[in-house]
């Protein structure tokens, strides 16, 4: 059996070795989770949620373990990391409620000799892709819906970050769902992605990654109609406008754009600030990019950590030598950014850059921070989105005739005003175009797990 090895991006050390699971191994787990679907679903609502919040209670009390395990296995720092659990535990949280919130209605017969009922009624056996770059975070709101609704589930974990999964899973178990309702598979996303969706027992697939591979499983899932969650890639515009407060704008710009070192799916990519301000936006952003300590997620104070692998680093360096090419200003110099080595790149602005750079036009996922100016707003609207994807947006702006008309005009399922951290578990997380469809969090999030069936009652 192929063996799978850990490594800690910032040292690039093996952490731990595991074996992939094979694909007749993984037929019989799918297998179990539909015998466990059996029963499961069977389950009193409030049962579930209680055995949610018991798996929420464990999760809190093993947070810094968590943490370490997100912090080694992916680089982010650790003090970020204990975020994430935080931010992960949420969803469980969440859920765990919304499992008590499951509600049919009655609907007026249009004869009197009629009742009609409406119910929801789980799914069934879920098969869940994840990411690396927010290894608890974005499993926990595809597993703790799943559960609420009655669902069982079998996670694929990103191969480079399984370890915090596997112990989410573990606590699982801990708290009393059944070991065979919420299970884990050690694949490569192609592998798991042809037997989730060849399987005739799977009946939903909920993904997170890039478009391309997103766009690979909804052709595949089409050929038995299956029911796809996706969020997929994005390339979120920050629009900062004439009115803004200069010091919020560069904060929450900070908060957005080098949070896990760039590598999120909603960090800032794009950003066009009022030529008016340009100068006082780009001199306040460099000084406190410049500030920010980079090195091991382990370290104190560390808030850039690694990129995830050499691959990364590659992508990113690429985009600064087009944005330099292109007549991009670099903040400091591409042997500064590069001077730690390994996987590590100090942040960096690019002022004066224009639309024909790469960083412009392709998610970037990395600590550089390009900056375009604009003297017309609707061209900057414009410009934000004329993109194929549509996940994430922000804008800056103390005029709320102006706030409204952005939020009315830009095409993004997910927009921040005056706010670089819109993300929470009770709210809908989900894109539009290109980024995907369906929805994660708020009430909307346990929707992809029901089905809906109505009952018509005739000789009443």
């Amino acid at each position: 059996m192929t063996k799978l090895d850990v490594l800690n991006p910032a040292t690039n050390e093996v952490i731990k070795i595991l074996e992939y699971t094979d694909e007749q191994t993984a037929h019989r787990q799918i297998e179990r989770a539909h015998e466990a679907f059996q029963s499961w679903k069977q389950v009193d609502a409030h049962e579930r949620s209680a055995k949610l919040f018991e798996w929420a209670r464990l999760v809190d009390e093993h947070k810094n373990e968590l943490a370490k395990l997100i912090t080694q296995e992916g680089g982010k720092p650790y003090k970020e990391a204990q975020g994430e659990v935080d931010y992960a535990n949420s969803y469980i949280k969440w859920y765990a409620e919304e499992a008590k919130r499951i509600y049919g209605r009655t609907i007026p017969a249009n004869s009197s000799s009629k009742k009609i009922i409406v119910q929801k009624f789980p799914v069934g056996v879920v098969g869940a892709i994840t990411p690396w770059n927010f290894p608890a975070a974005m499993i926990t709101r595809k597993m703790a819906p799943a559960l609420a609704a009655g669902c069982t589930i079998v996670c694929k974990p990103a191969t480079q970050t399984p370890l915090t999964t596997i112990r989410l899973v573990e606590l699982a178990h801990e708290a009393g769902i059944p070991e065979d309702a919420i299970q884990y598979v050690i694949l490569s996303g192609k592998d798991a992605g042809e037997i989730f969706n060849e399987s005739p027992i799977i009946q939903k697939v909920t993904f997170t990654g890039s478009t391309q591979v997103g766009k690979k499983l909804i052709e595949q899932a089409s050929q038995s109609v299956k029911n796809v969650t996706m969020e997929l890639g994005g390339l979120a515009p920050l629009i900062v406008h004439e009115d803004a407060n200069v010091d919020l704008a560069v904060d929450q710009t900070i908060a957005t754009k080098f949070r896990n070192a760039g590598q999120t799916c909603i960090c800032a990519n794009r950003i066009y600030v009022h030529e008016s301000i340009e100068q006082e936006y780009i001199e306040k952003l460099t000084e406190k990019v410049h500030a920010l300590k980079v090195g091991n997620g382990m370290d104190e104070d560390v808030v850039v950590g690694p990129l995830i692998n050499q691959e990364g680093v590659n992508k990113v360096i690429d985009q600064i030598k087009d944005a330099e090419d292109k007549g991009g200003q670099l903040s400091r110099s591409l042997s500064d950014i590069q001077e730690l080595g390994g996987n590590f790149l100090k942040p960096v602005v690019i002022s004066n850059a224009n639309q024909e750079m790469k960083a412009m036009h392709e998610e970037t996922f990395g600590p550089i921070a390009p900056v375009m100016t604009y003297s017309d707003l609707e061209d900057a609207i414009q410009m934000a989105n004329d993109t194929e994807f549509g996940l994430a947006a922000y804008f800056f702006t103390n005029d709320y005739h102006t706030g409204f008309h952005l939020y009315e005009s830009l095409d993004y399922g997910v927009i921040g005003w005056n706010d670089g951290g819109p993300s929470a578990a009770h709210a809908p997380f989900g894109g539009m175009k290109q980024s995907g469809y369906g929805r994660e969090g708020g009430i909307e999030g346990i929707e992809p797990y029901l089905e809906t069936k109505y009952l018509s009652i005739g000789d009443m």
